[in-house]
């Protein structure tokens, strides 16, 4: 499960692990974030045609460089 967050949210998990955050830690504040960026990034919620339309888990605080990265992929689409 590790191993699967860091794939798609190695930047925070390298600054949590940075800051001293043990391995337990950094997994659970990057466990959630990890699907709801997978979601994002593979395109889940494309073409959406209004935000009632969006599962109820597909928003988690993240970061300016998170949502620059789901953006690019949009933009790529």
């Amino acid at each position: 499960h590790c191993l699967g967050v860091r794939a798609v949210c190695q930047r925070e998990i390298d600054s949590d692990r940075g800051n001293g955050y043990s391995w337990k830690i950094t997994f659970l504040r990057n466990y959630w974030k990890s699907k709801v960026k997978q979601e994002w990034l593979s395109g889940k919620y494309s073409n959406i045609p209004s935000q009632n339309s969006l599962p109820e888990k597909s928003m988690y605080p993240m970061d300016v460089d998170t949502w620059g990265e789901i953006l690019e992929a949009e933009l790529e689409r």
